[in-house]
């Protein structure tokens, strides 16, 4: 079974200096049919403009990754967390018990493009913890590129809770299959370009629920950046 989110039917903040779309509820924006998926809190496309950001505000008790399409991004915590991500990056902070931290552009020319990804964890008062690391942008090309996991395996970010998050990027024309073990689920987000999912269609910043399905059959129908959650 397949349900996709479809792009323009998600939740808008508009601030000016930031264009967020919204795939589950968040801040101001609600929806009762979506307030996330499995484990997967928040999936939010935020385009900030240069020199802007978030200033120095809390979180606690959720996993929170950034992942940057376009330009880069300063991130600052209380924990002493801290970096620039560009693309190519992936960069995670574990609120836990509490930190305050704030997220800006890091160019006062360019703007910048991510993905700020929220996880419920699966234990509550965790120390908070920050991490980033690159990946192989050529073996996204060839297939599915581990970047966040239960056990960090392959050089991943270890979270807190039973989810992997793969990346993969593709040519116009490509296929890729992944199975989905039993009793699993994904979302599926398409980053950039468009793609088909099982035959299903699919266009940049959708997002699709897949439960009771054996693989995902993914066909680049543009040059393509697609994100895969399997999830408990």
């Amino acid at each position: 079974m397949i349900e996709i989110r479809r792009a323009d039917d998600r939740g808008r903040t508009e601030w000016g200096w930031l264009d967020s779309r919204h795939t589950f509820s968040f801040g101001e924006y609600y929806d009762a049919r979506f307030e996330g998926f499995r484990s997967l809190r928040v999936i939010n496309d935020d385009r900030v403009e240069p020199g802007a950001g978030f200033g120095t505000h809390g979180h606690r008790d959720m996993e929170i990754l950034s992942y940057v399409l376009e330009g880069s991004l300063k991130h600052k915590d209380s924990a002493g967390g801290g970096g620039v991500i560009r693309p190519g990056e992936i960069q995670f902070m574990r609120a836990g018990t509490g930190v305050t931290h704030s997220e800006y552009n890091g160019s006062d020319v360019e703007p910048v493009h991510f993905l700020q990804i929220w996880v419920i964890p699966d234990r509550r008062g965790l120390p908070p913890r920050y991490d980033q690391k690159a990946f192989d942008p050529e073996a996204a090309r060839r297939g599915f590129v581990l970047l966040a996991s239960r056990d960090g395996r392959n050089g991943s970010i270890q979270v807190q809770q039973d989810l992997e998050l793969e990346v993969t990027r593709m040519g116009a024309g490509e296929r890729r299959s992944r199975p989905l073990g039993e009793k699993r689920h994904a979302w599926v987000h398409v980053a950039r370009g468009s793609v088909t999912l099982n035959e299903a269609e699919m266009g940049e910043g959708d997002g699709a629920a897949v439960s009771e399905e054996r693989a995902l059959q993914l066909e680049a129908t543009s040059d393509a950046e697609v994100l895969v959650f399997d999830l408990a």
